[in-house]
């Protein structure tokens, strides 16, 4: 089975402010345009029981659409930074879906994720670049930031044949407000569909 999280989609017009950001770091390997999300929830390997389940459960959350807008930009791994990321805006709306998933995921009994939730795009994995290219590359872009943007789905993504950064397959998506379910545009997979800029 292909390894499943969820997520949330980014309309083209961040995902084109974001791939400004590539380049000018040596050593960095730079995530596909294409394959920018936020992830809710890493989920992991599971069985096709499993996944239906899953399904079923993230079909029943309710929740109505809410802005998203990135900010800022940093790297994990402390001393030895591994990836490079932009900053999202931590609302109440955002942390309550992510809350919710991790509640669902945890009533199907699947493995808890140790991680602290901290919304974020990841732009690049970082093998062999220096600590202090790094800082010099963060200090450059501290002022990042785009445009609010109006969330209206969130979708259940499988990653394949791939060590990380994609590529990624969107499985299903569930809409957060009632109108777009009810007038069928559920059923549609393309990308820039759901968002609306405020």
């Amino acid at each position: 089975m292909p390894r499943l999280f969820a997520a949330l989609e980014l309309p083209r017009d961040t995902t084109m402010s974001l791939s400004l950001l590539r380049g000018g770091l040596p050593g960095a390997r730079w995530i596909d345009v294409e394959n920018y999300h936020i992830t809710l929830r890493f989920i992991g390997d599971v069985d096709g029981p499993t996944a239906d389940e899953i399904v079923n459960a993230f079909d029943r959350i309710r929740r109505t659409e809410f802005p998203v807008r990135l900010q800022g930009m940093g790297s994990f791994g402390a001393k030895k930074p591994h990836s490079i990321w932009a900053g999202v805006t931590p609302t109440a709306e955002l942390m309550a879906l992510q809350a919710e998933i991790e509640r669902v995921c945890q009533r199907l009994r699947l493995p808890a994720d140790p991680r602290k939730f901290k919304p974020h795009v990841t732009l690049a994995r970082i093998k062999t670049a220096r600590e202090s290219d790094v800082v010099r590359y963060l200090q450059g872009r501290g002022d990042f930031h785009t445009q609010a943007f109006t969330v209206t789905r969130f979708v259940l993504m499988s990653s394949r044949d791939s060590v990380g950064g994609g590529p990624y397959v969107t499985e299903e998506a569930f809409p957060l407000d009632e109108a777009n379910a009810s007038a069928g545009t559920g059923s549609s997979l393309l990308p820039n569909a759901y968002y609306s800029p405020l």
